[in-house]
């Protein structure tokens, strides 16, 4: 079976970090390496300032360095900006997620939504619940 490689918007990848979070088994899983990220130095930067807004910067430093260490996070280079979404701000996940091969982009964020009338590039996204109906079961060991 193919690996599944996504991209987490930073909404969908602060709730998974709280151990009491119902989506924390996207971080865990990630960890146990059951699927590939695809992160930009954009996104990393994103991700830093808004979890160290709720962790501070000393746990969010460190559980970004710790990311990066894993084998399945894959640090991207776009090398191209499709600005697709209206919040210009957004659009850095969908040229990771295009740069990158990414399956899926893994979003709450309803702006997103307009990527299902775009056919090329064709850039799939999931909710974070969507994604959980439809893979979790078949990451589990």
């Amino acid at each position: 079976m193919k690996r599944v490689k996504l991209v987490l918007d930073t909404n969908v990848f602060l709730v998974s970090l709280a151990p009491d979070f119902r989506l924390h088994w996207i971080f865990q899983y990630l960890v146990d390496g059951r699927f590939d990220l695809c992160v930009t130095t954009e996104i990393l930067n994103e991700y830093q300032e808004i979890i160290s807004v709720r962790y501070g910067i000393k746990k969010t430093n460190a559980t970004l360095d710790f990311l990066l260490l894993l084998p399945n996070v894959h640090q991207i280079t776009p090398h191209f900006k499709w600005d697709l979404l209206k919040d210009p701000d957004d659009n850095k996940f969908v040229d990771c997620a295009i740069a990158g091969n990414a399956d899926f982009i893994i979003t709450n964020d309803k702006d997103f939504n307009v990527l299902k009338d775009i056919d090329f590039p064709p850039i799939s996204k999931l909710t974070a619940q969507e994604f959980e109906d439809q893979f979790k079961e078949s990451f589990e060991v």
